[in-house]
């Protein structure tokens, strides 16, 4: 408890109430000050940063290039090295148009006595998406673009209930005690 209690107050953690905890702490227990002082200084050692210096070194190379001709072909290099990169880069863009390999993936469940029917699954972020009633058959059901890939799911009815798709049998238990259907969808040729 005390290494956590010295770790929020290096870490600047604790509200007003735990610092005055932690002073008197501090003052009525010499193990527990020395403790806080050492793990202080590790701080500020840490904080500090780590220097690193290397001795200056003279070359006795000269340049071969004057900078007075280094200064007239600059701007001429700069402006072709441009002009390259502004040409590839129409070329590269300029490409095929791309293809949305998305498609409409439908899902059904029979269920005639609820009143509101929902999907969630990773397709949406876990985030229910409403399904829709087809006429009074009992069948609820939705279109998703769903690209190809793995999708886990699930069917989502008023009061919380939960269920797993019937007609699917891979299937995964969830973090909450529940099921999700797993179905793979694979990109039509």
């Amino acid at each position: 408890m005390r290494d956590y209690f010295i770790s929020m107050f290096i870490d600047n953690e604790l509200d007003l109430d735990e610092k005055i905890e932690f002073v008197e702490g501090v003052h009525q227990d010499k193990v527990f000050k020395d403790q806080a002082i050492e793990l202080l200084e590790q701080e500020k050692q840490l904080k500090g940063g780590f220097s690193v210096s290397a001795p200056e070194l003279e070359t006795p190379i000269k340049p071969r290039i004057k900078r007075d001709k280094f200064r007239l072909w600059l701007p001429s290099f700069a402006g072709f090295a441009t002009a390259c990169i502004l040409l590839t880069g129409i070329f590269l863009f300029q490409a095929a148009p791309v293809k949305h390999n998305a498609e409409l993936h439908r899902f059904v469940i029979y269920q005639p006595d609820v009143k509101h029917a929902e999907i969630i699954g990773n397709f949406t972020d876990w985030s229910p998406l409403a399904m829709k009633k087809i006429g009074n058959s009992g069948y609820w059901s939705i279109s998703v673009e769903l690209s190809e890939g793995e999708y886990h799911y699930s069917y989502l009815f008023e009061n919380g209930r939960q269920i797993a798709d019937p007609t699917i049998l891979t299937r995964e238990r969830d973090d909450f005690g529940g099921e999700n259907s797993i179905i793979k969808v694979i990109a039509a040729i």
